[in-house]
């Protein structure tokens, strides 16, 4: 990519040989169509993908805000990411790549992955598992994750996803609020050389959970582990059965019936249950993966996400499935036992397309350019970000250690509610670093003050987003009230995303973070992301969190946490250093109060920093809900 000028600030314009081998080459032509269109656009995207009905209408928005799309159809997922792939070529193509942290390889084509979510399936079935029944899924990074939520969406369950590595509390909590009748697990799994104790953790979580009836556990470590009779079953030993074989037929559901529920991270409150449905979630998942990465069938797709988040449901199981790409998925850390380990993955795969985290790409930007350029890394054409904003400096890092300054970076926003990206670029679209570029087609989005008046380009307000699309959450499973309120009522008509933004006057949106992660000093408003990203491009820091506690004069103090990176060391005289670097960026008025340096941030599962509490400890408060801190 080649940085010019013609846009405001430091912009890269793609190559001739990415503009050569797009698959949109007029961005502006296709989202200028899907503007004025929107129901034509969304309408020509599904019909890409097979309906055992077609439906009578495409939106429906008499009921608002529970939207309805493609009202009338009938759908399954599983069907269009496995069945319609058995009467083509790819049913002998490679569906999914996966290696264990110890190094154990398995791989399945198509047909044998369709084969093997036909029985867990057939199995679920012949356990009494009907259509709209949940069932929890609590498992490592392993390849029967992804066959039990197809299975489940395969007969109409709904699965809910745990990730792995949340408390007996957390997992508790949810099972009991959706009223799972199964659990599916394993007897544990391996992250940085430690075993995790998965079952242990369900025996302890379900004491509680009186809807609990069965529970199916995967042999995975081989530890020894507790088996209730007549309420724990091996799957291994259950597909030995006859019950098992066969064809099974996927369950005909209407577009709308729900497909999943999750929770999200619960780092504003308690976790919410965003349900997504069949139909309009496989289609805004399918159609934002094609435009937005391209995949083709030459192409590795890795999502380092686990599909405990709603970026490994998208975009590491239906998203590559529905478009019949090869997925590839690794149990372990990034840098167990070596910093490089990601590195030598692409290197031995051939991985040609890698999303991940800001959070990751700062941790290894930690280790220096040495581990990744031992390693050959020619086979990446493009790179994505998800999670958070990437501050500038590990963007330009992430472009040019990692893509060797030739791969465009696919900066996604979008979040659990939305199902899909909603503010991305394509491979032709210009990119600044720190910015999520454009809505995607047939979306808009404004940037808001506090009484609902758009503000002017280059200030911070609230973004939402004004048009409905097919991947939108349809409610808090069981809580429609407070899917309004959240959602839907400051703004009424317009969706509350619950994050700070600007755009500028190019139209670029530059998300900054939570609204609640906006610090407020003197009266200006600062957010936590623009902070953060000053400290970042020091030399010496590796990743920072910013929070504001209470001042007596300012309103709000800025207090800031860094990690350093591995050649510096603590002092006063480089706690000074780094606030006058943060004022030389930012302004005297973003100078920290105080520094303090950390050897670790505290973070959600999915990489987020919990700034609420950093900001409870600083002030001697209990520190609320921590069922998805990690350990």
């Amino acid at each position: 990519m080649v940085v010019q000028a013609s846009l405001e600030g430091e912009a890269y314009f793609p190559s001739d040989d990415v503009m050569e081998q797009a698959f949109v080459r007029d961005w502006e032509a296709l989202a200028r169509f899907a503007d004025e269109d929107l129901e034509g656009f969304w309408a020509r995207e599904a019909s890409e993908l097979e309906w055992y009905q077609p439906w009578e209408r495409v939106l429906d928005d008499s009921q608002a805000p529970f939207f309805k799309w493609f009202v009338g159809a009938k759908v399954n997922i599983v069907q269009n990411a496995l069945d319609r792939h058995m009467t083509t070529w790819r049913k002998n193509k490679l569906a999914l790549i996966w290696v264990g942290e110890k190094g154990d390889v398995r791989t399945y084509s198509y047909f044998e992955l369709y084969r093997e979510v036909c029985q867990f399936a057939n199995l679920l079935r012949a356990m009494g598992v009907q259509k709209g029944d949940r069932v929890t899924i609590y498992m490592p990074r392993i390849p029967e994750i992804v066959t039990a939520m197809l299975a489940c969406a395969r007969i109409g369950a709904i699965h809910s996803v745990v990730y792995g590595g949340f408390s007996v509390d957390a997992l508790q909590g949810r099972v009991d609020d959706s009223h799972s009748r199964v659990v599916i697990t394993a007897d544990g799994g391996w992250m940085n050389g430690k075993l995790v104790e998965l079952k242990k953790t369900v025996d302890d979580a379900i004491k509680r959970c009186p809807s609990v009836e069965t529970v199916i556990v995967i042999q995975h470590t081989g530890q020894e582990v507790w088996i209730e009779p007549g309420r724990d079953y091996w799957y291994h030993e259950l597909k030995q059965l006859r019950i098992t074989n066969g064809a099974c037929t996927p369950q005909e559901m209407d577009s709308e019936d729900p497909l999943y529920i999750l929770y999200t991270s619960g780092t504003t409150g308690t976790p919410k249950a965003i349900l997504h449905t069949h139909g309009g979630y496989m289609v805004g998942v399918y159609s934002t993966l094609k435009y937005v990465f391209e995949l083709n069938d030459m192409d590795r797709w890795w999502c380092t996400a686990d599909p405990g988040w709603v970026t490994g449901h998208s975009y590491l199981v239906y998203g590559p499935l529905l478009l019949g790409a090869t997925t590839f998925m690794y149990e372990g850390a990034p840098t167990y036992p070596y910093p490089d380990r990601w590195w030598s993955l692409v290197e031995k795969y051939g991985i040609s397309v890698f999303y991940t985290a800001p959070t990751a790409i700062r941790g290894l930007m930690r280790f220096g350019e040495s581990w990744p350029k031992r390693r050959d890394l020619s086979s990446l054409r493009l790179l994505g970000s998800v999670g958070e904003p990437i501050n500038p400096e590990a963007w330009r890092w992430y472009h040019s250690v990692i893509g060797g300054q030739r791969c465009p970076i696919m900066d996604t926003w979008w979040q659990t509610e939305t199902g899909c990206f909603m503010i991305t670029p394509t491979p032709v679209v210009p990119l600044k670093p720190g910015s999520a570029s454009r809505p995607f087609f047939g979306q808009r989005a404004e940037i808001l003050d506090e009484h609902g008046n758009p503000v002017p380009d280059g200030e911070e307000g609230y973004m939402v987003l004004t048009r409905p699309w097919p991947a939108m959450m349809r409610t808090i499973y069981q809580d429609d009230e407070r899917f309004i309120q959240q959602y839907w009522s400051k703004y009424p008509g317009k969706y509350m995303t619950g994050d700070s933004a600007k755009r500028d006057t190019d139209g670029y949106f530059w998300v900054i973070g939570r609204v609640d992660d906006v610090i407020k000093v003197s009266g200006y408003r600062l957010g936590t992301a623009e902070i953060e990203s000053a400290l970042v491009s020091h030399p010496a820091v590796a990743e920072a969190a910013a929070i504001g506690l209470p001042h007596d004069i300012k309103g709000q103090a800025i207090h800031v946490y860094c990690i350093l990176r591995a050649d510096y060391t603590p002092s006063q005289e480089l706690m000074e250093e780094l606030r006058q670097h943060v004022g030389m960026h930012l302004g005297p008025i973003a100078k920290p109060e105080k520094i303090t340096f950390m050897d670790a941030l505290p973070k959600t599962r999915s990489g987020k920093i919990m700034r609420r509490l950093l900001k409870a400890r600083a002030q001697g408060l209990a520190d609320g809900d921590i069922s998805t801190l990690e350990e």
